[in-house]
Order: structure tokens, then sequence, then C-alpha cells
């Protein structure tokens, strides 16, 4: 078994998600790649594989029951995603990853990791996913889903991605605690329709998801 492929199994277990091998693999991969890669151009701030592997791609993956759910609840079978602020591609690759039929954009105003995300896709083979470099405001092609994870305020993140919505998609922001004083400061045209709390395996932090769509 490779380094850290207990552990994460041991967290998909905890986030009760069902992963074949082959994506397992391309996961421990993928961290791997961020490891190398922040060796050099400082990706992420979190250098510890095991501390990676719970901040990073369980945090990420925690999205994934709630993504689906949605998706199935409203019936989309191949959506687009756009993930906004994607650094390292969290959650993105992730959602890339675990979710074959969502084709995954991920947008960053930084070159080296929109070149990341290019290079992923490449190595971990996932024709589903596309890095960008470019500002969010700048992007007007209608995206079923625009994410982000601890990115900016719900004011601004909303704001600056309207354009990049379709008419019936839908936000979905990850954040830390419930993030009340954000929820009081959005324009009345944005509703907020659910706040989700997730459980990461292996950290001890709060988390949720905002869900938000157009009035």
């Amino acid at each position: 078994m490779r380094g850290g492929e207990q552990e994460l199994r041991a967290g998909l277990l905890g986030l009760q998600l069902e992963l074949t091998d082959a994506q397992v693999g391309q996961l421990l991969d993928y961290q791997e790649m961020i490891g190398k890669w922040t060796k050099v151009y400082n990706l992420t701030a979190v250098r510890d594989p095991a501390e990676m592997l719970t901040h990073h791609l369980l945090d990420s993956l925690a999205a994934i029951a709630p993504l689906r759910r949605y998706l199935q609840k409203v019936g989309l079978q191949a959506a687009s995603l756009l993930d906004v602020g994607s650094g390292a591609g969290l959650p993105g690759v992730v959602i890339a990853i675990c979710c074959p039929a969502i084709s995954v954009t991920c947008v960053d105003t930084v070159a080296k990791k929109a070149a990341f995300i290019k290079q992923a896709a490449l190595t971990l083979r996932l024709p589903n996913l596309t890095g960008l470099h470019a500002r969010v405001e700048s992007i007007a092609e209608p995206f079923d889903v625009v994410c982000s994870r601890a990115f900016a305020s719900l004011v601004d993140f909303t704001q600056w991605s309207v354009d990049a919505l379709a008419p019936s998609g839908v936000w979905m922001a990850m954040k830390g605690k419930h993030p009340s004083d954000e929820l009081a400061q959005l324009p009345p045209q944005f509703e907020v329709f659910h706040v989700e709390q997730l459980q990461v395996p292996g950290l001890a932090a709060e988390r949720c998801i905002v869900w938000i769509r157009r009035r």
C-alpha cells in the first residue's frame, strides 16, 4: 500500500464515499504533484503530507457527496463547474477525479497555478479538467455550479462570478465556521437556500457549504 493510502481510504470510509482504486491512485498522485510543485512554486502553505491529506484532500472530498446529491436532485447528468481562485486545484481537481461526468474549469489569476492545473490534467489523464489563467470577472461562459474554497467573502465571490453562473446555476461556497456576518451582507438578488455542515475526518475544525442561487 502506498504512503498515505491507508489514511485516505479511512477518510473515504468516514465520508461514506465510494471511489474506484484508480480514483484513489489519482488522488495520491495528485497529492504527490502538489508536494513536488510546492517545493518550487509555493502552491500551498501546507507542506506536510499528513496535513495535506486532511487539510486539502479530505477537506475537498467532503464536498463530493453534497455536490452529487444536488446534481441528482436537479437532474443534471453532465454538469459544468467553475472553481474560482482554485490555487493548487482544491476542490476542482478532486471533483474532476471523483466525478468524471462533471467538466471542471479551475481559474486562478496566478499563471503558475493555472499551469499546475493544466499539468495535473495531463499527468492524471483527466480530460474533464481545464486550467485557466484569468480573472473570474472576465468569464462569461455559463457554468451550472460555481464553487470556491476559502476564497473571498460571499459578497465578493458572488458578485465577481455572477456573469459565469448559468441562469439556473448555483454557487457552492466552501467555508469554515458558519459565516453569519457574510450571509447578512449578501445583496437581496442572491438567495441562500441551504447551509450544509460538513464533517471532515481527522479535522477538528468547523466546515460548511453555503449554497446560493439568484432569486
